[in-house]
């Protein structure tokens, strides 16, 4: 069983969970997630199985898509509305000033992750610590917001989409919104749209799997990886006389290929010429000869 599933991860759960979820109703050991999410929050969280799960690095540099919920003038320790509230202040902000300032944090932004992620400090989570109340110094990290649109205001709860980088802390970016507001803010709910070519609306509930897997479809839940890989990835074909010779840093020539690619080091998806699904490998020149270079063996 090998494939990628579409996950979508309800709220109270870690990611943790619902691949421990996934393990025992597939009853594979080999059990992966891309993408974590906070316990609070919901949405698509993609979930790799078999052999499939050597692949989730290419999908790390993914764009990520949010609808989230914040509320201003309450502060929290956490971040989110599962913390304890720091301060209450009262807030006058209208929508245009919002806006403003949703502008403001569109482009490449530095952001200290919070003590309560999943961030290591001398071996230990952050969360590991502040839960002893220990808070150390972390260093900001760059970030990039591609957008932030405003879908709803109704004091004191503002309602957005983002759409951001990997490494980015949603809980972060209400906190410094709302700081920057004057009135200060928290997340109070998060739902994540999109990771790559991954989509809600194309999610499957961890019901739905449960009743696939009992009535003996779990093949239906899966869609094979070369198909999700090829959303974003050229594919090209390779002549493969031995099996053997396909390994990590091997060239070979490009017999065919999907889209010519933009630059050097592309990512591709690679097929034999009977389209049997081989890895995926980086694209490069050399004189007027297309080759590409193994990464990844899927075979």
């Amino acid at each position: 069983m090998n494939g990628v599933i579409n996950c979508l991860k309800p709220p109270g759960m870690t990611s943790h969970d619902v691949v421990d979820f996934l393990r025992k109703q597939l009853g594979i050991k080999k059990v992966g997630h891309g993408g974590t999410l906070d316990p609070g929050a919901a949405g698509v969280l993609p979930i790799f199985v078999g052999k499939a799960t050597k692949a989730v690095e290419f999908f790390e540099a993914s764009e990520k898509e949010y609808v989230a919920e914040m509320t201003l003038g309450v502060t929290t320790d956490t971040g989110d509305n599962l913390g304890k509230v720091l301060e209450t202040k009262d807030c006058n902000a209208e929508s245009a000033s919002i806006i403003e300032v949703f502008n403001k944090f569109v482009g490449k932004i530095q952001q200290i992750p919070p003590m309560y992620s999943a961030v290591r400090h001398k071996g230990k989570k952050l969360y590991e610590l502040a839960r002893q109340g220990i808070i150390v110094e972390r260093k900001p990290r760059t970030v990039e917001i591609y957008s932030v649109e405003l879908i709803k205001y109704e004091k004191p709860r503002v309602l957005f989409r983002v759409s951001c980088s990997r490494g980015t802390y949603i809980r972060t970016l209400c906190e410094d919104i709302g700081r920057a507001l004057g009135c200060g803010a928290h997340l109070s709910c998060l739902i994540r749209t999109k990771l790559g070519p991954f989509k809600i609306s194309q999610s499957i509930t961890l019901e739905d799997i449960k009743a696939s897997v009992s009535s003996g479809k779990s093949q239906e839940i899966l869609t094979s990886l070369d198909k999700i890989l090829s959303t974003f990835m050229s594919s090209v074909i390779i002549q493969l006389r031995n099996e053997k010779s396909f390994f990590k840093g091997a060239e070979f020539p490009i017999e065919n290929i999907s889209t010519e690619p933009d630059n050097e080091n592309q990512y591709a998806v690679i097929y034999d010429q009977k389209k049997q699904f081989l890895g995926v490998g980086k694209i490069f020149h050399r004189g007027p000869n297309i080759l590409v270079k193994v990464e990844k063996s899927f075979l």
